[in-house]
């Protein structure tokens, strides 16, 4: 299982001290910012692009990125060159990315390339919330062969890691006071 450390609140100063902390994966929302973090800190991890993917951003990601965890369109799939795992809007959400769940089929025919799935549960006070989300996605992993799964947040890890995520994602929990 691999951690990935969630810079989109770290700031540009900051990361320096998670190079010295020893992290090696770090996850970057924003292209932009991806590009400014990466121009000082390039060797110092290895960097996955965990935000919505716009397709004219895929140049940026396909040269600086070895994962991206949030795949939902074919104009961006058919522009990358980097691994991907799909998203999929487990909870209907109109504010979250991703493909619902019954797309899922006709994009993985259309994009076999997928190396795997990623989730973001609903926000909740209890960790044990996010667990039909995240085990509904292991499911689909399973049923269509895929086994990477990004799926966990500083909010469920620990429910994603008991239920087979290979890459959780954490920030807000590493920086609390």
């Amino acid at each position: 299982m691999t951690v990935v450390v969630a810079t989109k609140y770290v700031s540009f100063e900051d990361m320096a001290v998670l190079a010295e902390a020893g992290v090696e994966v770090v996850g970057e929302n924003r292209a932009q910012d991806l590009e400014r973090k990466h121009a000082e800190y390039g060797d110092a991890f290895r960097w996955h692009f965990i935000g919505h993917l716009q397709s004219n951003k895929a140049k940026i990601v396909n040269r600086l990125c070895e994962l991206v965890h949030s795949l939902d369109s074919g104009s961006a799939a058919s522009r990358l060159t980097v691994p991907a795992l799909v998203e999929v809007n487990l909870s209907g959400e109109e504010t979250k990315s991703g493909i619902a769940p019954e797309e899922l089929d006709d994009f993985l025919r259309d994009y076999p390339a997928a190396h795997g799935l990623m989730t973001m549960p609903p926000e909740a006070g209890d960790p044990e919330a996010s667990r039909p989300y995240i085990r509904r996605l292991s499911k689909l992993a399973k049923e269509h062969g895929l086994t990477h799964l990004s799926m966990g947040t500083s909010q469920d890890y620990r429910i994603a890691v008991e239920e087979g995520a290979t890459l959780i994602r954490v920030g807000s929990a590493l920086f609390r006071g």
